[in-house]
């Protein structure tokens, strides 16, 4: 899913599309790749905006392919794909996250992928597996994400800190010797509570062991491992570590900046905001892999590509998804956007091979954790939001409300 917005909020009841649509198979005649014709497409975010450039470029080398890219909000993206499944008139090629691709592949709406054509082999097992649903393959990675440890080197050693935590208890102890020696408000932000607080728990409860809902589909969001994970993490706000209180739309990069937070998880595009708004920060902060508990894991995330089950031109929006993913357009995507690429080939030529930092998410990806394909994660996932306030605010211990959401999702998992 994109990173830079919420996804609960967006979840819609599929339940009308179901009844109402019966995708599955193109209606029409298929158009050869180079046939004169136009691709409808669908990204969005920021994806959306940037690949529009990206299809010019394209068209000039494809003069046949008119590619009508249409860029979509991510706040509207998922009713704007069900109202569009229902209708059967879903664009040629679409940009899905991996919370959306278990929805529209089990109701048919998705074009297996050709695996001769796209092998997985070329791309991160993480971003590879987020678009595989019931054996099949509907999704052809384009973009990756993870999250890894942000934190300020130049208040790292006002506080006699000479690298960066490897461990998670060196995390907390890092997060102390902040505040103590480096007179930091906070010793690391971590969200207490509200929506998808569950992307920031990931980190300990991945590293832990632990999981919501295990690969053979049972809830399993009570188990030792995922109560150790968040009795570590509620004990950042027992001890007065991380705020409590959650402040709508907050920019953690400004109390970054200002020496209050010395410590956050974040995603690859924060580098690019602290460049861009902070360059007094340059050389006063670093990144390092998430510390290990049992091991160093983080969510992954980021974005595949898929073709409509009832397009009429899916030679030619297979031809575009390779121009996208193969390892030219993947490195030229990184150049215009930052996004990860996918593609592991992109990695080992210019700045994603060369940069210390680009080493510390390429190993971070390697190792990080895919959502398990269940129809109704979003509200799984609000469980365990909900579990995480409940234990960051005290009102109950991190047992108690991981076996109150253990119960409820039970209900839920498929």
């Amino acid at each position: 899913m994109n990173r830079r917005t919420t996804t609960a909020a967006l979840a819609v009841t599929l339940a009308s599309a179901l009844t109402l649509t019966a995708c599955g198979g193109s209606g029409g005649d298929q158009a050869a790749a180079d046939a004169k014709q136009t691709l409808t497409v669908w990204a969005m975010g920021t994806e959306g905006e940037k690949l529009a450039d990206v299809a010019k470029v394209y068209e000039k080398a494809n003069p046949n392919i008119k590619v009508k890219v249409t860029p979509i909000g991510w706040d509207v993206a998922h009713q704007k794909l069900v109202a569009a499944a229902a209708a059967g008139k879903l664009p040629d090629v679409m940009q899905m996250g991996g919370s959306y691709m278990t929805e529209f592949a089990d109701m048919g709406a998705l074009e297996p992928v050709d695996t001769k054509t796209f092998q997985e082999k070329d791309f991160f097992p993480a971003g590879w597996k987020q678009g595989q649903h019931d054996g099949e393959t509907y999704g052809v990675p384009w973009y990756v994400d993870t999250r890894v440890l942000f934190y300020r080197t130049d208040l790292a050693e006002k506080a006699g800190i000479d690298k960066a935590p490897a461990t998670m208890a060196e995390l907390q102890q890092a997060a102390e010797k902040f505040q103590k020696k480096a007179g930091t408000k906070w010793g690391l932000s971590i969200q207490p509570g509200g929506l998808d607080t569950v992307q920031s728990f990931y980190q300990f409860l991945y590293s832990a062991g632990g999981e919501i809902v295990s690969k053979d589909g049972k809830a399993v969001a009570n188990s030792p491992a995922a109560v150790k994970a968040l009795e570590n993490y509620a004990s950042y706000f027992d001890k007065g570590l991380s705020e409590k209180s959650v402040r709508p739309g907050y920019d953690v990069t400004k109390d970054f900046n200002n020496g209050s937070v010395p410590m956050f998880f974040g995603g690859p595009w924060i580098m690019g905001l602290i460049d861009e708004n902070y360059p007094d920060l340059k050389g006063k902060w670093a990144v390092a892999n998430v510390p290990e508990d049992e091991t160093s894991a983080a969510m992954a995330g980021g974005s595949a590509l898929t073709i409509s089950a009832d397009s009429e031109h899916k030679a030619a929006a297979e031809k575009f998804i390779k121009y996208l993913t193969d390892t030219e357009g993947q490195a030229d995507w990184y150049e215009r956007t930052k996004d990860l690429p996918a593609n592991v080939n992109a990695w080992k030529t210019g700045e994603l091979a060369t940069n210390p930092d680009m080493k510390v998410w390429k190993t971070q990806m390697e190792s990080a954790k895919v959502s398990p394909p269940q129809p109704k994660w979003t509200e799984i996932t609000s469980k365990i939001d909900t579990a995480i306030e409940k234990a960051t605010q005290g009102k109950e211990s991190p047992k108690a409300a991981l076996d109150e959401a253990q119960r409820a999702i039970e209900g839920l998992v498929q």
